[in-house]
């Protein structure tokens, strides 16, 4: 991790859905089925994307999130025996969703998932993103 890596947290940012310890715990499930995703931010993503679910899918996310937190104490190889669980899918398909979308969090160093796979695609660099839908600004 860089010096300007380290600068950026997700407590450096107004989260809406999740508390600061679920985004934590959140943060780290994301860079351990996406490494390198910390760099973006994609509990920021994650979070926005929260606030537009009904509440009982809220509370799914979150359950899910608690229920892994424990697993994710023991490191990456204590989360292969819950990774087939719909707890985990659910958080996996999250946390991808967060970084292949190529999402960079205000204030995250970068780069997004495109410029890292190289996905240069003329159709792809035409592509302007905008968050705004989601409540984050740029």
């Amino acid at each position: 991790m860089t010096d300007e890596q380290a600068l950026f947290s997700v407590r450096d940012v107004e989260l809406r859905t999740l508390d600061p310890h679920r985004a934590d715990v959140l943060a780290s499930l994301c860079e351990i089925i996406v490494p390198g995703s910390e760099r973006v931010a994609p509990v920021v993503y994650v979070d926005a994307v929260l606030g537009f679910m009904p509440g009982p899918q809220q509370e799914a996310v979150k359950a899910s999130i608690d229920a892994l937190e424990q697993p994710l104490a023991g490191g990456e190889e204590a989360l292969e025996p819950v990774a087939l669980t719909p707890e985990f899918q659910l958080v996996r398909a999250l946390c991808v969703e967060a970084y292949y979308s190529d999402f960079v969090a205000p204030g995250a160093p970068g780069p997004g998932a495109y410029e890292e796979i190289d996905f240069a695609s003329p159709l792809a660099m035409r592509i302007k993103k905008d968050w705004s839908y989601l409540g984050v600004a740029g």
